[in-house]
């Protein structure tokens, strides 16, 4: 693949900046290293919280999780991180749930699910639904879920377990989510190589996080094995045009159509895995995460964007 072709000065900057702290071949390091370098990384590129956004940590359901508020917010978003299931947590993706709490005016409920390989499944589903359930049952208005690459999947899952039951989530915005499409889909063979996420990659954080072979059959581990996808909530997945997770989104979003459900797949040109962390230094970036939050806003507010 072609990737100084397909990729902008703006976009391999930020994957050279990327690489100063977060090595290629960071998945060699054991864990405690690899936590080390993700937490570096996410720390050179974290941003000042909005002013005016309120901040309190507090158990949710039992799990850690930190509340982001501006003003006096009617609909909450739950929102799960990326990072393989094993690296991340509450201060990771701190500067994106404030800006989305700021762009939004919605509450922000950032889950600090338990990680792999000390957790493996289905702690961190479980720790996701707990989480939901705690803020269906606590505050009013309606709840959008989302979340990036790992936390793209949870909060996938939850709608699935949730449909149903919890009549508040009205909405899920999956970012670059790997939905368990793994191998069956063109992407995972055109960009096995891609920076900053290789399908190699992928397999690695698919074995720890199950602690062996992958269940089968088990939507809280891969939505898109469910055998079910009707009476799902709107939903937008936001794709990076260079990334092996590529067609997972557009997969789940065909077998919602086709079960009558409203879902948009809106595949980012020249992007790559991560690129939340680029919205300061690339304008597609940037661009993408705009629409984002635009997204998120509308379907807190029962409307569907166009995008």
């Amino acid at each position: 693949m072609n990737y100084a072709a397909l990729i902008d000065d703006e976009i391999q900057d930020f994957i050279q900046r990327t690489g100063t702290y977060y090595p290629p071949d960071a998945t060699d390091l054991d864990v405690t290293g690899q936590r080390r370098v993700y937490d570096a990384m996410c720390a050179a590129f974290r941003q000042p919280r909005p002013d005016g956004v309120e901040v309190v940590d507090q158990e949710a359901g039992g799990v850690a999780c930190r509340i982001y508020s501006a003003g006096n917010p009617n609909n909450t978003v739950i929102y799960f991180h990326g990072g393989g299931f094993v690296v991340g947590g509450l201060d990771s993706h701190d500067d994106v749930c404030a800006e989305i709490c700021a762009g939004t005016g919605y509450r922000v409920l950032a889950v600090d699910y338990r990680l792999a390989p000390e957790h493996v499944h289905p702690a961190h589903f479980d720790d996701a639904r707990a989480a939901t359930n705690w803020a269906a049952e606590t505050f009013s208005g309606a709840i959008v879920l989302a979340g990036d690459s790992a936390g793209g999947n949870l909060a996938a899952a939850v709608a699935h377990w949730a449909r149903g039951s919890i009549d508040a989530v009205r909405g899920q915005v999956l970012i670059y989510p790997g939905l368990g499409g793994e191998g069956s889909a063109a992407s995972y063979t055109q960009h096995a190589h891609a920076p900053l996420l290789t399908t190699d990659e992928v397999g690695y954080y698919t074995t720890i996080r199950a602690g062996g072979d992958a269940p089968v059959n088990d939507p809280s581990f891969a939505p898109l094995e469910d055998a079910n996808f009707s009476d799902l909530p709107p939903t937008l997945v936001f794709t990076a045009d260079c990334d092996p997770l590529r067609d997972d989104g557009r997969d789940y979003c065909d077998r919602m159509r086709e079960a009558g459900g409203q879902a948009n797949w809106i595949n980012e040109a020249g992007l790559v895995h991560g690129y939340l962390r680029a919205r300061t230094m690339s304008r597609r970036a940037r661009d993408s995460f705009g629409r984002i939050v635009f997204g998120i806003e509308a379907l807190g507010q029962g409307i569907w964007p166009s995008l």
